[in-house]
């Protein structure tokens, strides 16, 4: 138990965060669709966090390898609390769009940042049970906050939710200030002077890595696949369960704790079996069956209909991703991870952003349920594409270890 010390320190404030983010993202989708009723103005919502991604992330890769993480996580959060806290007093919707632009700005620097954080933290034979409890963490999450939401709302209304994101953060900020320093700096990394000329050489090296070790990029191109589908059929969820379904605000939060129940089941059994399931068909099976779910959800006919499709969802989608961060932590270098992870997050998000418009548009102007199917078996066809690529003999050894060293 005491190498688990901080990584169980780490989960709880991942746990936290994960509440208050639940919160946020349902009440700020309440607020900008019961002001506009737009499935439109939801898709614009959600690309906001892709916009800020390739606004941040050319550069935040080169900065995150070169900087104590823990500080700078520390930072993004209070940074975060401070945002989100102001929402409320906002005079219109233009301003809401504006700070939750900056605060996704945040979010997109906070992502790559924890994830080089969280892989020098934990060792590499613990990474996949870590995973998966982060999952189970997060489900914990995902079924807390809708609930607590849905209270809120019931007892107030969506900008009084708001403001239980932003004490959320500090609680994290306050969680990751006593958790160990875990990086080490060089001289000649000290030395460097943050620059575009640095910034250059920073996306040769990751080309570089990227060119000699194909299958690793592969892999993880397609779960940025997978990400770019999932973000662009999400943005279309509570426009399809209110509008389409009819459910109210209540029912839409249970339906979405229902997705954390299936998130909690699949963790705990990943938890306990880590053993047991091998990291390729937790990719290739749980991809495939993600997509299966969103097919479901999207033939639904009202709440009870919709419950398998969402429960599966989340039931899967928990082993796709264990599958995927446990592959990447073993595989691409922690020395280059930060620069590795945000400079293809600006091309995953480039793609997010035109997708989620298109995806927007066609729902805003012909209708909602064939564009969520088309989408879901889009990602049908990615889950396929993702067992071919995990399987086979001539690969296995790519699924046993991870990497030892890297010359840049």
């Amino acid at each position: 138990m005491s190498r688990w010390k901080y990584p169980l320190m780490l989960l709880g404030g991942i746990g936290i965060s994960n509440v208050g983010a639940w919160v946020y993202l349902i009440a700020l989708n309440l607020i900008i669709l019961g002001e506009t009723g737009s499935p439109l103005a939801i898709a614009l919502l959600y690309i906001l966090g892709p916009i800020a991604t390739i606004f941040s992330n050319t550069w935040a890769g080169s900065l995150i390898d070169r900087v104590n993480t823990r500080l700078l996580m520390m930072g993004l959060d209070l940074f975060r609390a401070l945002c989100i806290a102001v929402i409320p007093f906002l005079p219109s919707l233009i301003y809401v769009y504006v700070l939750a632009f900056i605060i996704n700005v945040g979010s997109a620097i906070f992502q790559p940042t924890s994830m080089v954080y969280m892989t020098k933290l934990i060792p590499e034979k613990d990474r996949q049970r870590f995973n998966a409890l982060r999952s189970f963490i997060n489900s914990c999450g995902s079924l807390i906050g809708p609930g607590i939401a849905g209270i809120l709302f019931w007892m107030g209304t969506p900008y009084t939710a708001i403001h239980i994101n932003a004490v959320a953060l500090l609680f994290s900020a306050l969680i990751i200030m006593i958790l160990p320093n875990v990086d080490v700096r060089d001289k000649e990394t000290e030395m460097q002077r943050f620059s575009w000329e640095l910034i250059k050489n920073d996306c040769h090296i990751v080309f570089n890595f990227s060119k000699k070790n194909a299958y690793i990029t592969k892999i993880y191109l397609l779960f940025s696949s997978t990400t770019i589908i999932m973000t662009a059929i999400d943005s279309l969820e509570a426009a399809f369960a209110k509008g389409v379904l009819s459910i109210s605000d209540t029912n839409y939060g249970y339906l979405l704790s229902i997705f954390g129940a299936g998130i909690i089941i699949a963790s705990f059994i990943n938890s306990i079996f880590t053993k047991r399931l091998a990291v390729n068909h937790l990719i290739g099976v749980g991809t495939i069956f993600t997509s299966i779910g969103y097919l479901v959800f999207y033939n639904a006919s009202g709440f009870f209909s919709a419950v398998p499709g969402v429960f599966l969802i989340g039931f899967a989608v928990t082993f796709a991703n264990t599958g995927y961060l446990t592959f990447y932590q073993n595989h691409v270098p922690v020395k280059i991870m930060g620069r590795f992870e945000s400079l293809f997050r600006v091309i995953e998000a480039s793609i997010i952003v035109a997708v989620t418009v298109v995806i927007g548009l066609a729902a805003e102007f012909t209708s909602i349920r064939p564009v969520g199917l088309i989408a879901s078996m889009s990602f049908l066809f990615l889950g396929l594409l993702a067992w071919k690529a995990v399987t086979g003999s001539k690969r296995q050894a790519y699924f046993k270890k991870g990497v030892s060293s890297f010359n840049s």
